[in-house]
């Protein structure tokens, strides 16, 4: 017995040296099959370009992939992007037919590389179900050239990739770095240069974005603040969204001494990028990534007089944390996220401008996001651009008001892009108070096009329609009008403001601004380019803003040389407080496209003819930067339409029978015309209308 047992011990000794030696065996095979695997993967590994180690799919050539593939004894080769249950070994043809179409066709490339499809067990799966079938549901996905991440599909992988291209991140793997000197582009604009990134103008797709098209919104910013540099010195400015620094380093190089600039961003990609570029204009750069710093770092010190202060904080901290003169938001979007912290600090009679890019939901286009954004309910109308700038200007008022300050609307302007806002600080609850009773809602009828203010109070009215001109809803069956707002309903100009912007543009040569300011000032004063006058710096103009009159500079007999400009700042007067009395006639609200409101089967008359008939009928009138073709008239929509119709001209013989259709509208607003003070206008067109005789005929 002892025998048996002791030959039994024997025999599972030798059974365990097998199973140890047939162990060894596999590990060295298994171990053989991985330094192939990696020797053939050295192509990548040896570039400088990509100094991480790559994926096996990642290969540069079919060639490539196909080593990778390890022969067997009978001379099948598996795939090396695949598992075993998904395809078996197979021969070399077939092997070379799977590789191209199923792996190499549906490929990623970059750069020389191609990142193929794998199918190996690599990318996590959330799944429940256990063992094989969760193998089994493993789906197919690409390896990052660049980082370490695994995505599904291929659209989503080549997205991927040009987001890595878009934040200069090409150069290693795991790391996300700024793009090499070599690949940035040198933008120059208002004499001042910037690095940028190769797609600098998407987006959302680098953290540096710089558009070329918003040059005008940023000189725009410029001539404000030179204004407000002439009322008094140093003012302390705020780029708050520097992205590139390129308004900020504007600023700084044309004012010089006059501002104390600091550009700011929370992303650290740009602050560096806000240093190269101050570099490269030879201006001294302070970078501050401390929350606790205060205002003490915005010293006035000679020491600072030619250095700007980039910080990387987030726009609401360094809003809250100190005190600013001037301060311009450009957010992605809108913008009202950043009003309250912009009211919070900001100092009195200083500045506030802000961008609103998000058009879409301002020009209506998108009416539930403004309602979520805004808190204000529009639609599409023909004003849709002034429509815009009141909901801004309306958000704004609320945020001052929640500060217990008020605001005097300086500028703005709705371009295709971007709506800008420019206001003055009031502080106080007097002011705060006078500012949010200028908030009203709007009654817009939706058959002509005619809206109406709703008036100071809350009664309740028993028809809301009677504040209408029009009388669509006594002729038109069901609802004919909706209310939109609250809205601003005050001035959206500053004529003062505007003339000496204008004066600042001309004396910085910045011809590209000059035209629009032109247009602005003429919108503000509701006149026509004809009567029109260019500022001239060698008079007293003593102008009235915010209840307080500011003096702008008085060269007597000496021109002005850049950096030693005179300044007379803010000189409060006898009568500081403006009384209503003497306020300057406000600008009407809105305007009417000619278009619009054409008559079929006539040809209009061209617009400054059009403008100059308006005036001639007792109207103030004007062009507005709003629409090209929109007129800014006191007028109503009736005696709008009539005058239109009087001096249009048809284009066809045929026209002249519809002339009389219109003839019981236009005798009522004719009569409205001369209660108006028209009535010299119309006696000498009354027999013709009479007869019958269209209107732009022969007997006219």
């Amino acid at each position: 017995l002892d025998g048996v047992v002791a030959s039994g011990q024997v025999e599972s000794n030798k059974l365990d040296v097998t199973i140890t030696e047939l162990e060894m065996k596999s590990e060295e095979k298994g171990t053989e099959k991985e330094s192939t695997r990696e020797s053939n993967s050295n192509i990548l590994d040896e570039t400088p370009d990509y100094p991480g180690e790559k994926h096996i799919s990642i290969q540069q050539h079919l060639a490539d992939l196909e080593k990778l593939a390890d022969p067997r004894v009978d001379k099948k080769q598996p795939c090396p992007l695949c598992p075993e249950e998904k395809f078996k070994a197979c021969y070399h043809h077939k092997l070379h037919r799977h590789l191209q179409n199923l792996h190499w066709k549906v490929s990623v490339e970059f750069e020389g590389y191609r990142m193929c499809i794998c199918h190996l067990p690599c990318h996590p799966v959330k799944s429940n179900l256990a063992g094989d079938q969760a193998f089994s549901k493993m789906g197919a996905h690409y390896h990052c050239i660049i980082c370490s991440a695994t995505i599904m599909r291929r659209t989503d992988m080549i997205s991927h990739i040009n987001r890595h291209v878009n934040k200069g991140e090409t150069k290693t793997r795991f790391s996300t770095v700024v793009a090499p000197k070599a690949s940035h582009e040198v933008v120059k604009e208002s004499a001042t240069d910037v690095q940028v990134l190769p797609n600098y103008s998407t987006p959302q797709k680098t953290d540096s974005y710089f558009n070329p098209k918003m040059k005008l919104n940023r000189q725009l910013i410029f001539c404000a603040l030179a204004v407000l540099a002439k009322e008094r010195k140093p003012i302390v400015c705020l780029d708050a969204f520097g992205a590139t620094g390129i308004m900020g380093l504007q600023w700084a190089k044309h004012l010089q001494s006059s501002v104390r600039v600091t550009i700011n961003d929370c992303n650290e990609n740009s602050v560096a990028m806000i240093q190269e570029n101050c570099l490269l204009n030879k201006m001294k750069v302070k970078l501050s990534t401390r929350e606790d710093d205060n205002d003490e770092a915005m010293g006035d010190g000679e020491e600072n007089a030619d250095t700007i202060e980039v910080t990387k904080m987030d726009a609401n901290v360094i809003m809250h944390l100190r005190s600013f003169d001037f301060i311009h938001l450009d957010p992605f979007g809108t913008s009202v996220n950043y009003l309250d912290s912009a009211f919070r600090n900001v100092r009195n009679l200083g500045i506030v401008s802000l961008t609103s890019t998000d058009t879409s939901s301002l020009y209506a286009k998108a009416q539930h996001v403004a309602l979520r954004h805004y808190g204000c309910n529009i639609v599409r109308t023909e004003y849709y651009r002034e429509l815009a700038a009141r909901v801004v200007v309306a958000a704004v008022t609320r945020a001052a008001a929640r500060c217990n300050k008020g605001i005097e609307v300086l500028l703005a302007v709705a371009l295709e892009h971007f709506v800008l806002v420019v206001v003055r600080v009031l502080r106080g609850p007097c002011p705060a108070d006078d500012a949010a009773k200028r908030i009203r809602y709007l009654i817009h009828c939706q058959w002509c096009e005619e809206r109406s203010f709703q008036k100071e109070g809350n009664m309740v009215e028993e028809n809301p329609y009677q504040q209408l001109p029009c009388d669509c809803h006594g002729s038109m069956p069901g609802k004919t009008a909706v209310v939109l707002g609250p809205l601003w309903s005050g001035p959206l100009f500053n004529t003062g403001f505007l003339r000496r912007m204008l004066f600042e543009a001309m004396h910085y040569g910045l011809d590209e601004v000059q035209p629009l300011l032109k247009t602005l000032v003429c919108e503000a004063e509701c006149t026509t380019l004809k009567h029109f006058s260019a500022p001239s710096p060698y008079e007293e103009n003593k102008q009235e803003e915010c209840g307080v009159y500011i003096k702008t500079p008085k060269p007597a007999a000496e021109s002005l040389v850049p950096g030693k400009r005179k300044r007379e700042g803010l000189i409060p007067d006898a009568g500081a407080k403006r009384p209503k009395s003497e306020s300057s006639a406000e600008h009407p609200a809105f305007y009417y496209n000619i278009h619009r409101h054409s008559i079929k089967g006539m040809n209009m008359p061209k617009l400054n003819k059009f403008l100059t008939y308006l005036s001639k009928a007792g109207y103030r009138v004007s062009r507005t930067h709003f629409d090209p073709m929109g007129v800014r008239t006191n007028a109503p929509l009736a005696q709008f339409k009539t005058i239109l119709m009087k001096y249009s001209t048809p284009t066809y013989a045929g026209g002249q029978a519809e002339g009389p259709v219109h003839l019981p509208e236009d005798a009522q607003a004719e009569e409205q015309l001369q209660g108006a003070g028209g009535a010299d206008f119309l006696e000498a067109d009354q027999s013709v209308v009479a007869e019958g005789c269209p209107p732009g005929c022969d007997a006219d």
